[in-house]
């Protein structure tokens, strides 16, 4: 080894630091790989992403790969700085050639590849799966004898190397990474998706309308009464009952209504030959499983009802939908004004808005565990109705009840907080 050429000795030690380099990126970059982009990747036919799957279905045997070549690269790096140092100027010189050696390697070889490989992984990994792939063929018996005997030492810590990596995303997990992708993704798709994830956190009871605000068609009103409630409906399905609204005998649909003026003056018994059953719903569905209720049973309006049979209020596919896409349709409640904007920038608010309600106005973030209303939230602070205007406070939001019914509370002035 010592008649060498000296040229010759250099180029290889060279080679193997590039070698090292190689292998040092190659390993950061594979295992800092998004899975999701990298099987994204994969299905639209790019090759170095289908390669880069493939092997890392093991990846213990990948990294067994890896730190085979990576150690022989040093290896073999440290033993020909050895000889080049001792060549040229004797025993002495070995032990400094070590120390540059080892810089060499740790900026060269290193720090400097894998920095680059962290924040450029697919550049790195795709091309280098076409060199890691044959290796892995070629040197396979060397990879499983090493990985043979590792493994005896990870199953120690309860890890079975030959089980896939468990890569699915919990629905928490996967609202955050919704909030992390927002320079990539519109801000009214992003918040559609997000709110598609809390379908399953929120029931039928948190949007309905409640019973006292349903529009409906009572039968013991008058032919007059009930024409004009046809006529000046902003609803295209309305509840018919008798009496009561927990006596409901049916649904209407208004686009048949023209047949009720067709012979003249309003005909009450075609409207009871209209009626369709009405379609009840348990209070606390999940809106998830009631959206797919509706598709399922072809219905787009249902009637909530208690665990005793007592009506708590009405939902449509249209109130689900908005939950995820916002708000499209043109009714009745976008002319209650649940929320107005004072002079000074604060706010009057009706005491049966829902407390869901105004934190999505607003933005802000009213406790949603309990009451669903601003009235039952504030009954539930004070425990009791008060006589009087009196001020509350909830966590950073300040209220002063303004205005109080029978039971209940009125109008409540909400300072900004």
């Amino acid at each position: 080894m010592n008649d060498t050429p000296l040229g010759i000795l250099i180029s290889a030690l060279l080679i193997l630091v590039v070698v090292s380099a190689f292998f040092s990126s190659s390993e950061t970059a594979m295992m800092a790989l998004n899975r999701y982009r990298l099987r994204h990747a994969a299905n639209t036919g790019n090759r170095g992403a289908k390669r880069a799957s493939k092997l890392l279905e093991r990846p213990d045997k990948l990294l067994g790969l890896i730190l085979i070549g990576n150690n022989l690269a040093n290896n073999a790096a440290a033993a020909l700085a050895g000889i080049i140092a001792y060549n040229l100027y004797g025993d002495a010189a070995v032990a400094v050639a070590t120390l540059l050696l080892t810089l060499v390697m740790l900026i060269f070889a290193e720090v400097t590849p894998k920095t680059i490989a962290a924040y450029r992984p697919e550049r790195i990994a795709f091309p280098a799966t076409i060199v890691l792939k044959p290796l892995m063929f070629a040197l396979y018996p060397a990879v499983w004898m090493i990985n043979h005997l590792s493994g005896v030492l990870v199953r120690l810590f309860g890890i079975n190397p030959a089980k896939s990596r468990e890569d699915a995303l919990s629905a928490d997990e996967l609202r955050t990474l919704m909030g992390t992708t927002s320079h990539r993704i519109p801000d009214k798709n992003q918040g559609m998706l997000i709110n598609i994830l809390d379908l399953d956190t929120v029931t039928i009871d948190d949007i309905m309308v409640p019973r006292n605000e349903v529009y409906g068609l009572d039968l013991s009103d008058s032919d007059k009464v009930l024409s004009q409630k046809i006529l000046t409906s902003n609803y295209t399905r309305l509840p018919v009952y008798r009496d009561d609204i927990n006596n409901i005998i049916g649904m209407i649909h208004l686009r048949n209504a023209p047949r009720l003026f067709s012979k003249g003056p309003f005909n009450r018994a075609e409207l009871e030959q209209l009626l369709h059953d009405p379609y009840f719903i348990p209070e606390n569905t999940p809106l998830h499983v009631q959206l797919h209720n509706f598709q399922k049973n072809k219905h787009r309006t249902g009637v909530v009802v208690d665990e005793y049979g007592a009506v708590m209020g009405i939902i449509t596919l249209e109130d689900i939908l908005e939950e995820i896409v916002g708000d499209f349709t043109s009714d009745i409640a976008d002319n209650v004004d649940d929320i107005v904007v004072q002079d000074d920038g604060n706010y009057l608010i009706d005491g049966a808005a829902t407390v869901r309600e105004i934190n999505k106005a607003l933005g802000w973030d009213l406790p949603t565990e309990g009451p669903r209303t601003l009235n039952g939230l504030l009954l539930e602070v004070l425990e009791a109705i008060p006589e009087n205007s009196v001020g509350v406070v909830i966590g950073d939001y300040r209220f002063e009840i303004t205005e109080l019914g029978e039971n209940r509370i009125e109008k409540v002035l909400a300072y900004q907080p």
